[in-house]
């Protein structure tokens, strides 16, 4: 019995043994590699039935190696490895503490480089994928141009990758390339223009020579384009949002601000971020075309609106400036109040209200003002206001046609409406009925002027056909306007203003169209802009147009 037991305890010391060399060897080798080998056969790779066991233990790995915390590895043949978070949805299911991470090899050298195609490629609208709509973890196919959720093997982009063999992706939010289904990443910098088309950056110093700068792009197919002077796509009837937007890409503080995404890092508003999104986007000189697509910055408006200013409905620009940059200021605003919009913007009245007191046990509605006073039961209330835009009347037109069967178009110069803010000229108004003086006692930067061509009665709209006279330079403001006299001495009166931006409306009321007439500055030329089609144009035919709303820009 005793020799018995002898030879069962010495076999089990060599198994013992034989299981301890086994752990051994499987120690020793070196970790399972986060992607498959491109040079076998994509049968070969996996099989079927032992899909499930290598996916668990790869995980398994991936967790140990997180645990470990291992940041960047480099094996004995000099492949680089760098550790990424597992951010796709290929674990099916299984939970493990913390993060997951995986190695992912980086190479320098892709046999799928030749395929990208930048003529497909377009990042202006909505980061989602095709399949499954989701906007999380979204890839871009560079050879097709669609846009694919993942890069596990249960993602869209993987099946993709081998349904149509399509290898070369880049991620939408960390600009990495992949190629699938390998699963390695492609460090080359010839993908660096794709970035820059995915994201344009801008240092201060090219922020700085925007408007010195007089030398013209090329895009992919050729055509030649001038930065800043791209245009807009018209998704459908989102003319008054191209208009405005050119207009407002003219007011150089207000373009430097956002063309830098640092100084708004902190809003967390999709408004903000798509607006500068789509500013980088215009001044950009590495464009792959010509034009650029609005629709991010729109679904952000119809989002932030409520559906006020939508795909598909026409509006007014001026409804749509006023909402904009109220809402701008709101979100950009600082702990004292003022913002970028302020500074660039905003402007002070001094408003006379005359009104009749109808009885006098009631309140003289002097709750809100500075001072009110009592003179033959006419409450008289002073008060100051902030404004961006000025509105300005203008004169009805003839109802009876000349001897030719013609209606005379009616001119009337600028100055003349412009003496509805010289502090004496009255402005009667309905509801509530009140006689207005207006008195400017602050002038912005850049003054926004809108003419009031359209009126809208119980039956229909009207437009006012009233040309409006201005100068194109030189506006000379304190000849018509009493402006507030500089407190300092070392300071001089700035009243001269030049117009850079002017939108005009074409057609019937309600089935016109709008365009706008901008100025570059480095050569002081006009271009007409109507959605898509840009052309230059003379000063002369500038001052020809039925100007719905300018832009003045303050001489220094």
């Amino acid at each position: 019995m005793k020799t018995g037991r002898e030879e069962t305890d010495i076999m089990d010391g060599q198994r013992n043994l034989k299981r301890q060399k086994v752990l051994e060897k499987s120690s020793s080798l070196p970790p399972p590699m986060g992607f498959e080998n491109p040079l076998l056969p994509l049968a070969n790779t996996y099989d079927d039935d032992d899909e499930d066991e290598d996916h668990e233990r790869r995980a398994l790995n991936r967790w140990g190696e997180g645990q470990n915390g291992a940041r960047g590895e480099q094996n004995g043949n000099g492949v680089e490895y760098a550790e990424v978070e597992d951010d796709d949805d290929d674990l099916s299911g299984q939970e493990f503490p913390g993060k997951h991470n995986r190695l992912v090899e980086v190479r320098r050298d892709c046999p799928y480089l030749d395929t990208v195609n930048r003529q497909v490629l377009d990042f202006d609208f909505e980061k989602f994928c095709s399949v499954s709509l989701s906007n999380l973890n979204v890839y871009a196919c560079l050879v097709c141009g669609k846009y694919y959720q993942g890069r596990g093997k249960k993602s869209h982009a993987y099946t993709h990758s081998l349904e149509a063999g399509h290898h070369v992706y880049i991620n939408l939010q960390t600009e990495k390339v992949y190629c699938l289904p390998d699963g390695y990443e492609i460090n080359d910098p010839s993908l660096d223009d794709i970035r820059h088309v995915l994201n344009p950056r801008f240092t201060r110093e090219q922020v700085e020579q925007l408007d010195r700068n007089k030398q013209w792009s090329r895009a992919l197919d050729g055509s030649d384009y001038l930065p800043g002077m791209v245009g807009l796509n018209n998704i459908q009837l989102t003319d008054f949002v191209n208009v405005t937007i050119q207009s407002l890409m003219r007011v150089t503080p207000l373009r430097n601000f956002f063309l830098i995404p640092k100084n708004y890092q902190h809003c967390k508003s999709p408004l903000v971020h798509r607006f500068g999104e789509l500013a980088r986007k215009i001044w950009h000189a590495r464009n792959f075309k010509g034009q650029v697509s609005p629709h991010e910055f729109l679904q952000a408006v119809m989002k932030a609106s409520k559906k006020r200013f939508r795909i598909g409905m026409q509006s007014e620009p001026v409804e749509f400036m006023s909402w904009l940059l109220n809402t701008l200021h709101n979100y950009l605003k600082t702990r004292k109040g003022g913002s970028i919009i302020h500074e660039c913007f905003q402007g002070e009245l001094e408003v006379v209200k005359e009104t009749q007191n109808r009885a006098h046990g009631d309140d003289q509605n002097g709750a809100l003002t500075e001072s009110g006073t009592e003179n033959n039961n006419v409450v008289i209330e002073t008060y100051r206001m902030p404004f961006f835009m000025l509105g300005l009347d203008l004169p009805e037109p003839p109802l009876f046609k000349d001897v030719m069967e013609k209606n005379i178009i009616p001119q009337v110069p600028l100055f003349n409406i412009l003496k509805k803010f010289d502090g004496e000229t009255i402005t009667t108004t309905v509801r509530p009925p009140a006689r207005m003086r207006y008195h400017v006692t602050r002038m912005p930067p850049y003054l926004i002027l809108h003419m009031r061509r359209f009126t809208r009665n119980n039956f229909f709209r009207e437009k006012n056909p009233t040309l409006v006279n201005f100068p194109v330079k030189n506006l000379e403001l304190k000849d018509y306007i009493p402006l507030p006299v500089p407190t300092n001495e070392n300071e001089r009166l700035r009243s001269k203003y030049d117009l850079i931006a002017n939108i005009v409306h074409d057609g019937k009321p309600d089935e016109g169209f709008y365009r706008v007439f901008v100025q570059r500055k480095s050569e002081e030329l006009w271009y007409e802009m109507q959605d898509l089609h840009v052309s230059e144009t003379l000063p002369q035919m500038v001052a020809l147009s039925e100007a719905y709303m300018q832009i003045y820009e303050q001489q220094q």
